[in-house]
């Protein structure tokens, strides 16, 4: 069984509308092949897949906002990454944030990036021995792995294994970047003493002391997504971390001459998104949650093609079609 589109079988998605409340209203993913449309901050996502609430070595926080969706790529690495850091590195299990909504696009609140199904963010707060109840995933707070009022570590609440977590998932061949505290890099780049190849895809931001975000690249083939420029060789334990301790990057940007108020700041519209962006908003959805959430083999092949009569579909191979129902192929036969 397939749900109507995000507006409505009937209701057109208007390209003047604003993006994140035509993304944000959609409660389940587009029964697409799965695609990351665009860029990291600019984009949609096709044939997204839930990580479920609640696994053997990781937890969903903050269910409410309903951004468990992501690429199907990434969100096998996160189940990866969860069970082979409690086999391998002493880290319990993840409590994981936000990855992106059922399709993607821009959010109502929070997040620039997280658009396309390529980020996941991770609390650096490790998983308790416990299944935490609704109420506690909507409350609780991430544990800040910085002195007060400072840029560095705080060795109270900082463990090895929390470096081992982060150094298993940079190394992962399809991690682009891991974005971390500059005091967390630091850390990493003072006291990491094994392999340091993967040092340099830990890159310093703003925030990030109380998680950690990663974002893989696009996935092969995916010729709607847009890279982004891969970091440097080097560990990045240079003079460009040593910036960061500085006061250039924490100064209050300087008031410019003239008086006149700056322009309001124009809300992203469905138009300026890429253009198969439009298709998947208007794409019919899965029956329920349950049909694309991880575990479930092949769950958006598998629904679209017991509904082929009425899904849409576009081909994996080249751009997708601006808004439009198309009939998907039939089944394959089985072997």
């Amino acid at each position: 069984m397939l749900a109507s589109g995000l507006l409505g079988s009937a209701a057109p998605v208007l390209a003047d509308q604003p993006a994140k409340q035509i993304f944000g209203a959609a409660k389940l993913p587009a029964i697409l092949p799965p695609s990351p449309i665009g860029f990291y901050s600019k984009g949609c996502l096709a044939g997204g897949i839930a990580i479920p609430n609640d696994g053997a070595t990781w937890q969903a926080m903050r269910p409410s906002r309903n951004r468990r969706w992501g690429h199907p790529d990434l969100v096998a690495l996160v189940e990866r990454l969860s069970r082979e850091a409690a086999a391998q590195d002493g880290w319990p299990g993840l409590l994981i944030g936000d990855i992106s909504q059922p399709r993607g696009g821009p959010m109502l609140s929070g997040h620039a990036s997280h658009q396309v199904g390529l980020d996941a963010d991770v609390w650096l707060t490790p998983m308790p021995n416990r299944t935490l109840s609704a109420q506690e995933r909507e409350s609780l707070s991430a544990t800040s792995m910085l002195k007060p009022n400072t840029l560095y570590v705080d060795d109270r609440v900082w463990t090895a294994a929390h470096a081992r977590l982060l150094m298993r998932a940079a190394s992962y061949p399809e991690v682009e970047r891991i974005f971390i505290h500059p005091g967390i890099k630091k850390k990493l780049c003072d006291t990491w003493q094994g392999d340091r190849s993967a040092m340099g895809k830990l890159r310093p931001y703003y925030g990030h002391h109380y998680h950690f975000h990663i974002r893989i690249k696009c996935p092969p083939g995916a010729n709607n997504c847009r890279s982004q420029s891969p970091p440097a060789q080097s560990s990045g334990c240079d003079k460009s971390l040593a910036w960061w301790f500085t006061d250039e990057p924490w100064a209050p940007a300087k008031p410019k001459k003239n008086d006149k108020p700056a322009p309001k700041k124009r809300e992203i519209q469905l138009s300026d998104l890429p253009a198969a962006c439009a298709a998947v908003a208007s794409a019919p959805g899965p029956a329920t949650e349950a049909q694309v959430t991880f575990g479930t083999a092949d769950p958006i092949g598998r629904i679209a093609g017991a509904n082929a009569a009425s899904a849409v579909t576009a081909s994996a191979s080249a751009p997708m079609p601006v808004p439009g129902r198309i009939p998907v192929p039939k089944p394959r036969p089985s072997n």
